[in-house]
């Protein structure tokens, strides 16, 4: 950080002998704990950023670093965290649920910075219990789906209905890499055609997208008991090194910093 300052108050004792928390369906990715620094990465789907207990710091782009309570970061936009182990809140949705401006109500008193949001307040409390709560575990999901609620109510920017057809044979391929090809005579386009109307549609390639749900794919079955080798091979990594390798470029983080100790 260009202030070397230290950015957050230090956590209550409430969840300090907790781990870290994932909860993965077909539409939500969801992830509270204590993380460090996360190197420039980028994600395939948009996502919600809440400091627990204070502020973090996030640069956007390469810009400049700045402190932020909340952040709504657009699928493909580049940044970096530094979270001086404080626990996050982190919560992407996917297509099937909603756009990014679903999320956007959630990050308060914001300002745009290169293509996001970056907020002063937010929907902290529910996040907050998220992570002191013991039993969050078994509640997140009906949580998260409250949460969004309100935005389901309002109206939502569609996809391309061939788009869409694409995330869902995507979403239903269980780590499988589908060819491009494959989708693109499904729903009668040129590979190169669906290539194009995908990443004006998502944000993202159609690539870095199937990437995105095959690491969604290794995460969950971590989160449900396996070791990290077992998951790569069911999410369809060759091995365990390739599926680190590419956790590293999707969070800027080796795994073992938020995939260790799960409660």
């Amino acid at each position: 950080m260009s202030d070397g300052g230290r950015l957050y108050e230090r956590a209550t004792p409430a969840g300090a002998d907790l781990g870290p928390l994932w909860f993965l369906d077909e539409g939500r990715t969801f992830f509270v704990g204590p993380l460090l620094y996360n190197a420039p990465h980028q994600h395939g789907a948009p996502v919600y950023l809440a400091g627990i207990y204070g502020p973090f710091g996030l640069r956007i782009a390469g810009g400049p670093w700045q402190t932020c309570r909340t952040a709504l970061i657009p699928a493909g936009v580049v940044h970096e965290l530094d979270v001086g182990g404080e626990p996050i809140a982190v919560f992407y949705i996917e297509p099937s649920v909603d756009g990014a401006h679903a999320l956007a109500p959630l990050v308060g008193n914001a300002h745009e910075e290169r293509g996001a949001l970056v907020g002063r307040t937010g929907a902290l409390p529910l996040m907050r219990e998220l992570w002191e709560r013991p039993d969050s575990a078994v509640w997140v999901g009906t949580a998260l789906g409250d949460l969004m609620d309100f935005s389901r109510r309002r109206a939502r920017a569609t996809i391309d209905p061939r788009v869409a057809r694409v995330v869902a044979a995507i979403s239903r391929a269980d780590g499988e890499l589908l060819p491009v090809s494959m989708l693109a005579q499904q729903v009668g386009l040129s590979p190169s055609r669906l290539q194009h109307l995908f990443t004006c549609e998502m944000g993202i390639p159609f690539r870095r997208y199937r990437a995105w749900n095959r690491m969604r794919r290794a995460i969950g079955e971590i989160s449900r008991g396996s070791n990290f080798t077992a998951a790569a091979h069911a999410a369809g990594f060759a091995d365990q090194a390739h599926f680190t390798h590419d956790f590293r470029r999707t969070f800027g983080a080796a795994p073992s910093q938020s995939l260790r100790g799960l409660r």
